[in-house]
């Protein structure tokens, strides 16, 4: 599979974190510590109405990701 952006993914789409892109520390740490580590799974739960921000369900809990964060994230669609 084809690493790809959390923004490029829909509403109801399930997909793994595969990495990060390369040259954004801070957001990459933060990201760490909020759980979004390579290998866990999530859902995409909405939208805001602008696109930004983006909330996604992962580890039983809801996270909402700013338009800054989410394109440092790397994820593969997992197809149902």
């Amino acid at each position: 599979m084809m690493a790809i952006s959390l923004r490029d993914m829909a509403v109801g789409e399930t997909g793994i974190v595969s990495g990060f892109e390369k040259g954004n520390k801070v957001y990459r740490k933060k990201l760490l510590a909020m759980g979004l580590t390579p290998g866990t799974a999530f859902n995409i739960t909405r939208y805001a109405p602008l696109g930004d921000p983006v909330e996604i369900h992962l580890r039983g809990f809801f996270l909402t990701l700013r338009k800054d964060e989410a394109e440092t994230l790397l994820v593969e669609r997992i197809e149902k």
